[in-house]
């Protein structure tokens, strides 16, 4: 959540990069509210000022044996009248708070504004592959090769849905086994979350209350119900919600492994066919927790170590600085690491590094005591795939595909598969 003493301080700053965004703002009718929330927090302290003064005389009355009857009516009147104002004060502030609730994060001042359109690559890496033969695309060379069942997984669960086999599914692990190895040994937490997450969760991550359609949920749509996580994101900034964290324990690094289940797939585009876009994929996900001045410390570390996974596969990539408007709603500032897909000659994303800044321990209320200040601060959170599988393994079979229709392992996978080449049956 935006603080409201900075809305207050710097209205018009913050109107501005939040149209960075394409959010277009107006905070008169927000500092209005605020305005009248403190008259009402004035009001209601002078009253219980006077209801305790008036309390203090009753027992000294009664002492002198006066008649304290018209002293009970006066309290009873304060009474009425304070919880007349607990009641209006309650009102307008839930208004703030629903109000503010909604309010993306605010873009980091260099970015770019707009959308896609606007993103900049700031470096590729690894030789882009060049094929001296006709090229298949990741749908056909899984489908030849048994790795992919398309046909079985839409009977399963229907359209965005696939089966891993055999190989298919032993290259799935063999991925995953490589980032939990990495990870370890770079000192991450090795987290399993529960896959079936309270509503508090999702507005902690920031993904709540405005993409609740995003998601699919248990029961009904509701704060009582659970929905089905749709990153591990969405857990582990949540792991310490409402509690204090010792300064001495940041940076605080974790990684969980989880399917990710969305409801934004189902697009029939030529980008999105096969593994590129599903209803449920793997992924390995980082998360740190941070003071704010080792912040973009911990962003470089988290956006080197997408980049390194991907680098050691041996695959063609990009990392891409994106606009202010192409970042997540929870997000301040968002580098991806991209894989070439040569059948369709586009880039497509593997890993997002992001931070969030406060932005979401505001919402968790997770907070450090400033060591020099001995102040309580909010943390700062980030994230990054580290990485998600079902746009690897098209780059790899694509990329690695070879003129007799097999597929070269890389060499950092084929500890965990045995074997270096893919071949038909």
């Amino acid at each position: 959540m935006i603080s409201i003493e900075l809305i207050k301080n710097e209205t018009k700053k913050v109107e501005e990069l939040l149209l960075k965004k394409g959010y277009k703002v107006d905070f008169s009718e927000l500092l209005l509210w605020d305005n009248q929330r403190r008259n009402f927090i004035k009001e209601v302290e002078e009253l219980k000022a006077k209801k305790n003064k008036v309390s203090a005389e009753i027992p000294l009355l009664k002492k002198q044996g006066k008649d304290v009857s018209v002293i009970f009516d006066e309290m009873k009147e304060l009474n009425t009248k304070i919880s007349e104002l607990d009641e209006k004060l309650y009102i307008v502030e839930k208004k703030i708070f629903d109000f503010i609730a909604i309010l993306p994060n605010l873009p980091d001042e260099d970015l770019l504004p707009g959308g896609k359109e606007n993103n900049q690559v700031l470096r590729q890496g690894n030789k882009k592959p060049e094929f001296d033969f006709k090229i298949k695309n990741h749908v056909d060379l899984c489908s030849d090769l048994g790795l992919i069942d398309y046909e079985r997984g839409a009977k399963l669960s229907g359209n965005g849905a696939w089966v891993y086999r055999g190989l298919g599914a032993r290259l799935e692990w063999a991925l995953l086994n490589y980032f939990v190895e990495e990870h370890l040994t770079d000192g991450y937490e090795f987290i399993l979350p529960p896959h079936m997450l309270n509503y508090e969760c999702g507005f902690g991550a920031g993904q709540f209350p405005k993409f609740t359609d995003e998601v699919y949920w248990i029961d009904s749509k509701d704060e009582k119900s659970k929905f089905l996580l749709p990153t591990a994101e969405t857990a582990l900034v949540n792991l310490y919600r409402g509690e204090i964290i010792p300064e001495e324990n940041l940076p605080m690094k974790f990684f969980a492994y989880t399917p990710c289940y969305r409801r934004e797939a189902g697009s029939y585009r030529q980008e999105e066919r096969g593994m590129i876009r599903g209803h449920q994929f793997n992924k390995v996900e980082m998360v740190q927790y941070t003071t704010p001045e080792n912040s973009s410390k911990a962003f470089d570390e988290l956006v080197n170590k997408a980049e390194n996974l991907v680098k050691k596969l041996g695959l063609h990539y990009q990392v891409s600085k994106l606009a202010a408007g192409d970042c997540s709603a929870s997000m301040r500032r968002t580098y991806d690491v991209e894989v070439w897909i040569p059948s369709m000659e586009i880039y497509k994303e593997v890993s997002s590094a992001s931070n969030c800044g406060d932005y979401q321990a505001r919402r968790t209320n997770t907070k450090y005591r400033n060591s020099n200040t001995k102040k309580l601060e909010f943390i700062h959170t980030l994230n990054a795939s580290g990485l998600a599988t079902s746009r690897l393994i098209p780059a790899i079979v694509e990329q690695f595909q070879n003129n007799d229709g097999s597929v070269t392992i890389p060499e950092v996978l084929r500890k965990y598969m045995g074997i270096d080449k893919i071949q038909k049956k």
